[in-house]
């Protein structure tokens, strides 16, 4: 996958808001690598006012303990790049939100900061429905910083079209 241009995140987050808007429903976004890039790309849509709740923006794990309730032993058995510390985020923001569907977003954008185990580009984004399961997956964005979030933003907003 290539890093989607300004144009195609518009589109996604277009697509997404008449969905959500369709089915009456409310977003919010948990994001730690992206910064809060999804929940811009969501706001940047006339009218998102209707079906955006809120975004967390939570890269410390501080934050995602204290804005998300994502476990301290989580985070220090799985790391915060992972498949347990992304379903509490996405669970989490449920909970401390008026929102109904929810996206988390968690990775290593680079370019430090990989492992053998957790190289850069490694990313795991979660979708959940309130009331619902979580479905959480990981993904290996290659490129520069900035490609590895334009393709997290991406893959993120596809997911909940799936949702």
């Amino acid at each position: 996958m290539s890093a989607p241009t300004d144009e195609e995140l518009r589109a996604l987050a277009h697509q997404v808001g008449e969905r959500l808007r369709q089915d009456r429903d409310h977003l919010v976004t948990a994001e730690s690598c992206t910064g809060g890039w999804i929940a811009k790309c969501v706001t940047d849509i006339a009218g998102s006012s209707d079906w955006f709740d809120c975004g967390l923006a939570a890269y410390s794990y501080e934050a995602k303990q204290a804005l998300l309730g994502v476990r301290p032993q989580t985070l220090e058995t799985h790391g915060a790049v992972s498949r347990e510390t992304v379903i509490e985020m996405v669970s989490g923001a449920l909970v401390n939100s008026g929102a109904s569907v929810a996206v988390a977003v968690t990775g290593i954008a680079g370019p430090g900061g990989g492992s053998p185990d957790k190289p850069v580009g490694t990313v795991w984004i979660g979708w959940k429905r309130r009331g619902g399961y979580a479905r959480a997956e990981v993904f290996q964005f290659a490129g520069d910083r900035e490609a590895v979030r334009r393709q997290t933003v991406a893959t993120a907003l596809a997911g909940l079209e799936r949702l």
